[in-house]
């Protein structure tokens, strides 16, 4: 996420003649159904996703002329975008939380039903900070290094929390196979 050294260089972007409304909505058009998917996967509603992903492109378009200089914009709008849910997901719990101190009401959340393997379920049951990790991690492809870079966090806590996203999501997703023949 780092600007490079010399002229503008917009990762799959053409050069659009210097225009930077239309280098912006190049990418826009380009990361959109990405990041609404990512930001989905990680937990927010569709509704929510899509509300974060346009705040992330109006601070875009304000910060553009840097941006456009770094390595990978697509980068800047993941981890800006993915940084505000982990943020939102977190003042959430704390409201979940102080709700049920006040109604004397504990608030779960519910796992797949029968033998079905739900990951969503399973992944509302983690934390953001750790959903996020595993989500970048395993969906995204990003590698601990990027993971690290993207949240602003040291690649150390990035492996602590995958390691404990892992733990966590290992007795939710399990899946027990019958063997014929077998009781």
């Amino acid at each position: 996420m780092e600007p490079t050294g010399g002229a503008a260089r917009v990762s799959g972007v053409r050069e659009l003649d210097g225009d930077p409304a239309a280098e912006v909505a190049a990418l826009y058009r380009r990361t959109w159904p990405r990041l609404i998917g990512l930001l989905v996967s990680i937990g927010a509603s569709r509704a929510d996703a899509e509300e974060l992903a346009q705040d992330t492109y109006v601070k875009l378009l304000d910060r553009w002329d840097k941006i456009s200089r770094y390595d990978d914009p697509d980068a800047w709008v993941r981890a800006v975008a993915v940084r505000a849910l982990v943020s939102r997901l977190r003042r959430q719990q704390v409201a979940a939380r102080a709700m049920a101190k006040l109604t004397g009401r504990a608030s779960e959340v519910q796992g797949p039903d029968g033998d079905a393997v739900d990951v969503a379920a399973a992944l509302a049951r983690i934390t953001p900070t750790q959903r996020a990790v595993a989500v970048l991690y395993y969906v995204t492809d990003l590698s601990i290094e990027q993971i690290a870079d993207e949240l602003q966090l040291p690649p150390g806590t990035v492996k602590s929390r995958l390691a404990r996203a892992r733990q966590a999501l290992a007795p939710l997703l399990e899946v027990e196979e019958e063997v014929p023949g077998h009781a």
